[in-house]
């Protein structure tokens, strides 16, 4: 959206169609249904997933990462 705020609407269906393009319906609805089921924390989450690592496990997760998203 080049920059612009998008709504709570918008960035809702735009990231179900995200998810229903790289997982299909039924993953996403199985994805879903796991964060309203957990009580998913992302930020939570987020703090604690580079835990124990190196600035350098770091940049080579982040560069295998660009890696095998280019080669998608």
């Amino acid at each position: 959206m080049n920059g612009a705020v998008m709504t709570d609407t918008v960035l809702s269906q735009s990231a179900v169609k995200h998810l229903v393009d790289k997982f299909g319906i039924v993953d996403t609805e199985r994805f879903i249904s796991l964060i309203n089921k957990e009580r998913f924390d992302y930020t939570e989450w987020q703090r604690g997933l580079f835990d124990g690592m190196s600035g350098k496990e770091i940049l080579r997760a982040a560069s295998e990462w660009k890696k095998n998203k280019d080669n998608e």
